[in-house]
């Protein structure tokens, strides 16, 4: 603890929790407050892919009144993979020790950000899981939830990793795992960009560590799944899963 009493996550290094919007003019301003509440040390890049609902104003406007808060202004929707790589590359050249995985909507919650870095502190990658002992989803229709569960499990089978929640999106990476991933071979682009950075994780050797969170449907805007993420995202991981289960008997390396 500091002397205002706030958890200390020193040891770690300087922590950035990297926040990608597209139209998220009603949520940038609570989630950004509650970051810096619960985190206080911890500085938030919003990496907004040219909104025109205005958001990259309002993030400009709390850069402005806040230094621990930064902008980066991207040309367009190029998808979530895309902004948390570019969001990656600017933490690693300010040289944060932690860069963290939130998303904009407040589905994952800030208050539990200093259960995912006080975790950190015993592992090279946390996961916020929803699919272990103490994880939930509130207000999810069970569509959302089947197909989540189902996504995980046919990851984990098809990959071979040993994680319960292998799409969940929030997650806190030390800069060292980060550097060693091969983020410049990335081509996943939607949520599948979640799978392919754990499977590297667990492949390459890591400390991957599952926390349980409660993950809070969204109350305002728009959900950006649809179906040609999911396709990608099948796509994607049969494609790993049988080029890996190849390389096995060929000898030759499979392809990210």
């Amino acid at each position: 603890m500091n002397e205002d009493g706030q958890r200390s996550f020193d040891s770690l290094g300087k922590v950035l929790v990297i926040i990608p919007t597209y139209n998220e003019a009603e949520n940038v301003r609570p989630i950004v407050k509650r970051v810096r509440a619960s985190v206080p040390d911890a500085d938030v890049l919003i990496a907004d892919d040219n909104s025109p609902d205005g958001t990259g104003k309002l993030a400009d406007e709390m850069s402005a009144d806040d230094p621990q808060v930064h902008v980066m202004h991207r040309q367009g929707k190029e998808g979530l993979g895309a902004a948390y790589l570019a969001g990656f590359q600017w933490g690693i050249e300010h040289d944060y020790g932690v860069l963290v995985e939130m998303d904009a909507d407040g589905s994952h919650q800030p208050e539990e950000l200093p259960r995912l870095l006080t975790a950190l502190k015993g592992a090279d990658l946390v996961l916020g899981s929803r699919w272990i002992p103490g994880g939930r989803v509130v207000n999810w229709p069970k569509h959302r939830e089947y197909l989540s569960r189902g996504g995980s499990t046919y990851s984990r089978l098809m990959l071979d990793v040993p994680l319960r929640d292998v799409t969940g999106g929030y997650r806190a990476f030390r800069r060292q795992t980060l550097e060693s991933l091969g983020l410049g071979d990335i081509a996943s682009a939607g949520y599948c960009f979640q799978v392919d950075l754990a499977w590297r994780a667990v492949k390459a050797g890591f400390h991957v560590v599952e926390v349980p969170i409660t993950f809070v449907e969204r109350e305002r805007g728009d959900s950006k799944m649809s179906r040609n993420i999911v396709a990608e995202a099948l796509w994607r991981v049969t494609a790993w899963g049988v080029g890996a289960r190849a390389s096995k008997i060929t000898g030759r390396r499979p392809l990210p």
